[in-house]
Parts: C-alpha cells; sequence; structure tokens
C-alpha cells in the first residue's frame, strides 16, 4: 500500500522528467465501481468522531456513521456535532459513507411515536454529511418477521416520510429479517422509489433464504447497499460466498458502497480483523489499495 507521501516524491520526479504526475492522473480516472465503509459500531467506535481515524488505519473510505441513541439524544441532529464529525472525516481524508439508526432496534419504529422524528431527521442529517442512503434497522423490538400490525404501521409511517426523502435526494434503507419478497411488498405499499432494501449478506444467509438469487431477484431498483458480512469469521472464511456475490452485484449493475459489518473471529483484535477484512473485499471487488496519510 503506497503513502501519500511516496505518491509525492514519484510526482515530483515525474514531473521533472516531463512525464504524467499520478496525482493527476488518479484525479482524472473515473470513480470505481465499488467503494468500502465500515459501520462506526463494528469499528467499536459507535457515535464516535473517532470512527474515521480507526476507519484510515484499516484503509477504508468510510465510514456508516450512527445518528445516535436515546442517551445523546441522536447527537447528529445537532450541528455542533455535525461539524466535529466534518472535521474527523476531512483530517482522515474520508468520506460519509452512510448513515444509520441502529437504535430502532430497541426502540421500534413500529410502534414509537419518536422514531418518526428519528427518521424525518436523520434526512436532513444525511444530506448535510453528503451521504445518499439512511439504513433503518428493523431487528430485536422492532423485527418485522410474522408482525402484520408492525408491518401496516411500518408502511403507514413510511408513506408520510418518503415525499421528503424523495425531495432531499436521501433513499431509506430496510434491514430487517424479511425474505426479498416480504421487502417488495413493504416497498410496493410505500409507492415510493426511495424506500429501497438494505441488503446484508449474512443476515438473509442465516434466514435461509438463496441470497445469490435474491439479489439478482431484487436488482439495483430495489437495492440500495450491502452489508458484506459475516458472523464470527472473517469475510472469505465463514459461510458466505463472496466470489458469488461479487457475480450477482455484477449481473444487477450494482455500484455504490459496501459497508464491512462484523467478521471478528472470536478474542481476535478487532483492528488486524478488519485490515484481513478490507483486503480479501478488495480482491473480491477487483480494487487497489486506498492511499492512506
Amino acid at each position: 500500500m503506497y503513502t501519500r507521501r511516496q505518491v509525492l516524491k514519484s510526482s515530483a520526479l515525474l514531473a521533472a522528467l516531463g512525464l504524467a504526475d499520478p496525482l493527476e492522473l488518479l484525479a482524472s480516472s473515473p470513480r470505481p465501481r465499488f467503494r468500502i465503509g465500515a459501520c462506526d459500531w463494528s469499528i467499536h467506535s459507535a457515535n464516535k468522531p473517532a470512527a474515521f481515524d480507526v476507519a484510515r488505519k484499516i484503509g477504508l473510505e468510510g465510514v456508516q456513521v450512527s445518528l445516535g441513541n436515546v442517551a445523546n439524544q441522536m447527537h447528529l441532529t445537532r450541528k455542533d456535532v455535525q461539524q466535529a464529525y466534518k472535521i474527523a472525516a476531512k483530517q482522515a481524508g474520508l468520506k460519509f459513507s452512510g448513515l444509520a439508526i441502529g437504535e430502532m432496534n430497541s426502540v421500534p419504529y413500529k410502534s414509537d411515536p419518536r422514531t418518526e422524528q428519528w427518521v424525518s431527521d436523520s434526512i436532513d442529517v444525511a444530506k448535510g454529511l453528503g451521504c445518499k442512503v439512511v439504513l433503518l434497522a428493523f431487528f430485536s423490538k422492532g423485527d418485522l418477521k410474522n408482525d402484520l400490525p408492525g408491518q401496516k404501521e411500518v408502511i403507514k409511517r413510511l408513506q408520510k416520510v418518503a415525499p421528503k426523502a424523495e425531495k432531499e435526494g436521501i433513499t431509506l434503507g430496510i434491514e430487517s429479517w424479511l425474505s426479498a419478497a416480504e421487502h417488495k411488498e413493504i416497498i410496493d405499499a410505500v409507492g415510493s422509489p426511495n424506500i429501497k432494501v438494505y441488503y446484508d449478506v449474512a443476515n438473509s444467509h442465516h434466514m435461509g433464504y438463496p441470497i445469490y438469487d435474491e439479489i439478482r431477484w431484487l436488482g439495483k431498483d430495489l437495492i440500495c447497499e450491502f452489508h458484506a458480512k459475516e458472523n464470527g469469521n472473517l469475510l472469505g472464511k465463514g459461510k458466505i460466498d463472496f466470489k458469488e456475490v461479487r457475480k450477482a452485484l455484477d449481473d444487477i449493475n450494482y455500484t455504490g458502497w459496501i459497508q464491512i459489518e462484523g467478521a471478528v473471529p472470536p478474542k481476535q483484535p478487532m483492528l488486524e480483523s478488519y485490515i484481513s477484512n478490507n483486503k480479501f473485499l478488495r480482491s473480491v471487488l477487483d480494487l487497489k489499495p486506498s492511499f492512506k496519510s
């Protein structure tokens, strides 16, 4: 992995020789199809601007940040907190790869009135941070599987907030235990192009769904983003065949962020595990190592 200092030295030498500057070539080259980030909660930095420094050490390109929790009153809705995160991201040279409301696992969107304001506010926060997708979590207390009344209430609430998401160009991604067909039923009922599936390969595999077929069936029109995830194993060492995932991504012509989640073996250090996960995923996706400052 080249450091930025090495690239700058090469640039000066090539400029002296009248040859092409690699920084100029890098700037003019098209953006790669995929970019890799990680969830702040997976790199031991939930609700912390320091997540960006950790992600830089791993060699990632961005961080999927949490909107907040009940204890900090969804702190990213505050402008001063957003500014602190922006400074941290700039110092690390990384992007906001996404926004997530994981607190809805404990405070369900299907029943708690506070969550409606959280989702509405998340649209403004995402726009302010320059990311396009907000992950809405539906696990634990927020689980929608076999809960028809809960699904109906979620549909009702999404119908109310969807026009704002459309206006601001933000996609709300549903991550849950539901199958591809069950997700589509909710999306069709809401009737908005800005409500999509946040596809987690490990969660769907755990439920016994045919994940490679589901990805193709949903397609890029219904999937907003992906979690590259394993439970208790490094990526490439567990149950998910990421080469088959890549084939499915190619078939639907997906472009965008892929966030690494989980994928730390028991009693293994997170940082070392995530460096390995990043290296593996980049090899599968044919991505070059990111530059480190």
